[in-house]
């Protein structure tokens, strides 16, 4: 099969197509026969060295997919050769076949394509996970969202305005903020020419924070919040290190929580699609949540992906298909 993998950190130009061995199914597994894989922030890390694959999992890069069903392993049940499928991976996505624990195989939310289900596991997993299972986010809530114009920013829009919190969030340029009102943002800031946490503060402070940012929006995500206020922090591109306000965290009772969804357990991860599937797909398929995809690219073309994502000028997700 055709695989990508990055055998020596780097550019966009260390992204290498080669030839691997066809993965085989063990016990509780299925073999994927992939139609479109996505781009996510960290392929970019682990192409530059920063983010390696958990311990067991494959080099080749890619965390989602969607394809059929080429293959079960012994034990698997509920599904059959052929069915069309999408999957959170721990590694392995940007290739030709994917071997993957069965918990973490969903069927395609009905209405949507086998191309665009490839956009759907990460972000979903994502944010059902944090903004609902941990932060806790209710209705009449208010989450603040950033980077509310990529793929989880769209995702995390809608699913919180389905599920009736009001969502106010950040975007770059006139044109991010207007497809972030058209998902359904309340009010949505641009992070050049505005200031979030005086918006925040003004209209009574975010229940929820989902930042990306790490380090460079921690102080500023922490004036933002409400009382008993939670900020999620589920990425680094702002830095790695910052300087917490302990007094003024106290001040408002509030909780600082970081996770990650890659490393955790296979039975963590399918606990999550389970409840991806019970409370999200619906919404998915009834057209409350859409896809949004902004880009598409050839698997040979997997470096231009790499160099749109690097950009910044896509919205969406950006699918490679095989």
């Amino acid at each position: 099969m055709r695989a990508v993998i990055a055998p020596d950190p780097g550019g966009p130009e260390n992204l290498v197509v080669t030839d691997l061995p066809d993965p085989v199914a063990g016990p509780g597994e299925v073999v994927i026969d992939i139609v479109a894989s996505a781009l996510n922030r960290a392929d970019l890390l682990q192409r530059m060295g920063f983010y390696p694959p958990p311990p067991g999992a494959s080099d080749v890069l890619g965390m989602e997919c969607s394809g059929r069903v080429a293959e079960l392993g012994e034990g698997v049940t509920g599904l059959a050769v052929g069915d069309e499928v999408c999957a959170l991976l721990s590694a392995g996505g940007y290739a030709e076949k994917v071997v993957v624990p069965v918990g973490q195989v969903l069927r395609v939310p009905a209405g949507v394509s086998l191309v665009q289900a490839a956009a759907l596991p990460e972000v979903a997993a994502t944010v059902w996970s944090n903004v609902f299972m941990i932060a806790g986010l209710q209705a009449d809530e208010t989450l603040l969202v950033h980077g509310g114009a990529g793929g989880i920013g769209t995702f995390a829009i809608q699913l919180a305005k389905a599920l009736g919190a009001r969502v106010f969030t950040t975007a770059g340029t006139p044109e991010k903020q207007e497809l972030c009102r058209s998902l359904g943002a309340d009010r949505a800031i641009s992070y050049r020419d505005e200031d979030y946490t005086e918006i925040l503060r003004e209209a009574g402070g975010a229940d929820v924070i989902l930042d990306n940012m790490g380090a460079k929006y921690l102080g500023g995500n922490v004036k933002a919040l409400a009382t008993e206020g939670r900020l999620v922090i589920i990425g680094m591109q702002g830095g790695v290190k910052g300087e917490l306000d302990i007094a003024g965290l106290l001040g408002k009772r509030g909780a600082v929580i970081a996770t990650s969804l890659r490393a955790r357990p296979s039975a963590e991860k399918s606990a999550i699609c389970r409840g991806v599937e019970e409370f999200v797909w619906p919404l998915v398929a009834d057209g409350s949540i859409r896809t949004v995809v902004g880009a598409e690219f050839a698997l040979a073309d997997v470096a231009d992906a790499h160099r749109l994502m690097e950009s910044g000028g896509h919205t969406g997700k950006i699918l490679l298909r095989t």
